[in-house]
């Protein structure tokens, strides 16, 4: 089925070039077109003259006049009929489908059966269990660091983007916090805000303690600070409120750029 559809699109493509092709006598070059305009030109006259709207006088002198350029145009020299034109159209009409096809054979062939939902949903499992081993390895590496050391809070960085990338955001944050507490970055506590407000829902206390710690540490063109301001604004709304509310919408949270 899915040859008849590459066909039918193949047909589509080149239908307006074999339109052209098969057209003929549509295409005025600078003679035909001139003498064709002094022609209607003479008619024109002739026009007004059976109107009224021209003295005899004046049309004599018209009707030369246009008589004369149209001699002239008579003797414009026509160009020669571009032959390798039709060449081209031709290479055209067998290249589109040609390529269309080289282009689809790479990428998959209609014949090839589909990957059944089993293999997929076995591959994701696989995928979750490597960087399940992977964040495990992670964790015993950071227990087998100095606290407090360079090479740690690197670590709890990058358990962090690992957890948040399997949308643990609760775990996420913890780790971030323990990197924030060995070396504050502004940027990082942005991001540890907003991923605490994800995880519950709404913008914590601590979640809006960091985003004032961390907007009063970084420089006004930072580029989370729009949302740092937005949720400080949503944590007056729920103080003032005495309740909680859902956040409006999954916003993008600030990259880290330590």
């Amino acid at each position: 089925m899915i040859w008849l559809w590459m066909a039918v699109l193949a047909a589509v493509a080149i239908a307006p070039l074999l339109v052209v092709w098969l057209r003929q006598g549509t295409i005025r070059y600078r003679r035909e077109t001139a003498m064709a305009l002094h022609r209607s030109q003479l008619e024109e006259i002739d026009r007004d003259r059976e109107e009224g709207r021209l003295p005899e006088e004046e049309y004599k002198a018209a009707r030369l006049e246009v008589q004369r350029r149209l001699l002239a145009a008579d003797q414009i020299p026509e160009p020669e009929a571009n032959r390798a034109a039709r060449g081209v159209m031709i290479a055209t009409f067998v290249a589109i489908p040609v390529a269309a096809v080289a282009l689809f054979i790479p990428s998959g062939l209609p014949l090839v059966p589909s990957e059944p939902h089993a293999s997929v949903i076995r591959q994701r499992d696989e995928a979750a269990k490597r960087d399940n081993a992977l964040i495990e390895q992670l964790r015993q590496k950071l227990a087998s660091l100095p606290p407090g050391s360079p090479e740690a809070r690197q670590g709890y960085l990058l358990l962090g983007q690992a957890l948040v990338s399997q949308n643990k955001l609760a775990p996420a944050v913890q780790a971030w916090k323990m990197a924030l507490a060995m070396k504050f970055d502004p940027t990082l506590a942005a991001e540890t805000a907003e991923a605490e407000s994800e995880a519950v829902g709404h913008v914590t206390p601590d979640a809006a303690a960091l985003f004032r710690k961390a907007m009063a540490a970084a420089p006004a063109t930072a580029p989370w600070r729009p949302l740092a301001e937005q949720r400080l604004r949503e944590a007056a709304v729920l103080e003032s409120n005495g309740g909680k509310s859902p956040l409006p919408g999954n916003a993008e949270g600030a990259k880290s750029g330590s």
